[in-house]
């Protein structure tokens, strides 16, 4: 019992972590545009969503994918402001605010996508619950 709970707890960890790495890129590389369209928000977004959909797909945990989601925000709350020397990784542009707004929005939809539900179970034919009856007494 403790040691699947150490695992639990590990595997928060390491989610929050890896989501933190692709915050982070994600906060960097938001604004790259390519001909005036934003490849980089359209690139960050989708490695995102990815990955918080592999978190909550592989685990199967609602809390390892708000761990996940958890990292990203946090890095992109850390390095949206002003850095020491006065730099701004996102300024305040259309790209930065999709960009800001966007993770949150992801992390809310992949923690509350509802569990996957499997079809019930057919009854064999013949079975008394089938409603099928098999009379040898005719």
């Amino acid at each position: 019992m403790r040691s699947s709970f150490l695992a639990r707890i590990g595997t928060w960890v390491v989610a929050f972590a890896v989501g933190s790495v692709y915050g982070l890129a994600g906060t960097i590389a938001h604004s790259y545009t390519l001909a005036g369209l934003p490849v980089g928000l359209v690139l960050a977004i989708i490695g995102c969503a990815a990955l918080l959909a592999a978190v909550r797909l592989l685990t199967g945990d609602r809390w390892a994918a708000l761990g996940t989601g958890l990292g990203m925000m946090a890095a992109t709350l850390v390095f949206s402001g002003r850095g020491p020397g006065g730099s701004v990784i996102v300024p305040q542009t259309a790209l930065g605010t999709v960009w800001t707004i966007a993770v949150p929005i992801l992390v809310a939809v992949a923690v509350a996508w509802p569990e996957h539900f499997r079809p019930p179970a057919q009854e064999p034919q013949g079975s008394p619950e089938s409603g099928s009856h098999d009379t040898l007494d005719q």
